[in-house]
């Protein structure tokens, strides 16, 4: 019998304002869409890559469902809110088509309540109606959806450029990537096993090893890739050699420092004590950049967030998107 998710739970994400879609996705507005459109104010991927914070679309294929339950995750899990669900059994599919057409509607029913803010900018809200980067992250493990490939070829063909991020606990789906995204993220969280079953404790077994191929695999790709670390104090920190190895085997494009955020369901996890400050994710970054001989082309004050690139790439020829 399929498994139903507990309406508390439905209501709640509606709460936090995730637009539901489907039986297991869902869009929700990003800070930086209104901060773009009312302050003037964009985010990091705009500052780092040129994507345009008021043109990006947040959305997940897979609402309810991770291979992982990390400390550090704003996402509900089962077992928050007293309520349980198995995180590994999606429901009856959705199509890749029908989830983009609503993706795309539930990004024009969040923009429709800006027209009445006396500091909107017209323009940008106007451009806003036609966005033109997904980031394919949110919550969730995208590539637990099956058709994950097909829904990424159809952004393309729709013009979109794709940001497609994933714990990288499934590698096999990304070998099965024909159609490769604009930038493809593995989250690189623990510099070993045992720090990785502490933080992002995952569901299945193996999970590290298929953590380790994955990154293996990254470097076959061409398009841009990049390691997003999420950096939680007192926790996964440190080990600066080891996390240099794994990049090694990875060789990425770039490498994303960035500071957990005290926000959401991680709140039940962690304290506001493990978010560390921006002098803080720096110096790791700077203890990386000698290790692996990356460069630190760029920061971020406002997400506490560190970009590093290989040699070869640096700010002034980065390929803009957008």
């Amino acid at each position: 019998m399929e498994q139903t998710i507990p309406d508390s739970l439905k209501q709640t994400l509606k709460k936090q304002k995730y637009h539901l879609i489907g039986n297991h996705s869902a869009v929700k507005r990003c800070k930086w869409l209104y901060e773009s459109i009312i302050n003037d104010r964009v985010c990091y991927k705009e500052k780092f890559y040129g994507i345009k914070s008021h043109q990006c679309l947040q959305m997940t294929p897979s609402l309810y469902y991770c291979t992982q339950q990390c400390l550090f995750c704003w996402r509900a899990q089962s077992g928050d809110l007293q309520v349980t669900w198995n995180e590994m059994e999606l429901p009856q599919l959705n199509q890749p088509e029908e989830i983009i057409n609503a993706s795309v509607k539930a990004q024009e029913k969040i923009l429709s309540g800006y027209k009445g803010h006396p500091k909107v900018n017209w323009r940008k809200l106007t451009e806003a109606y036609q966005p033109k980067n997904v980031a394919i992250s949110l919550t969730g493990e995208p590539t637990l959806y099956p058709n994950i490939n097909e829904l990424v070829r159809t952004y393309r063909q729709k013009e979109f450029t794709i940001f497609l991020v994933t714990n990288g606990t499934l590698p096999e789906r990304l070998t099965k990537l024909t159609q490769e995204p604009t930038q493809l993220y593995i989250s690189l969280c623990a510099p070993n096993e045992q720090i990785y079953k502490k933080i992002c404790r995952p569901l299945i077994p193996k999970a590290w090893e298929y953590l380790n191929e994955s990154l293996e695999l990254l470097q076959s790709f061409k398009c841009r890739t990049a390691l997003r670390m999420t950096l939680v104090k007192d926790h996964n920190m440190n080990n600066i050699e080891q996390y240099a190895k794994l990049i090694e085997k990875a060789n990425p494009t770039f490498i994303e420092a960035k500071a957990y955020m005290h926000i959401g369901f991680s709140n039940l996890r962690l304290g506001f004590d493990n978010m560390p400050q921006l002098t803080e994710v720096k110096t790791f970054a700077e203890k990386l950049s000698e290790k692996t001989g990356y460069t630190i082309i760029d920061e971020s004050t406002d997400s506490r967030v560190v970009l590093l690139s290989r040699k070869d790439i640096n700010s002034k020829n980065i390929e803009k998107q957008g």
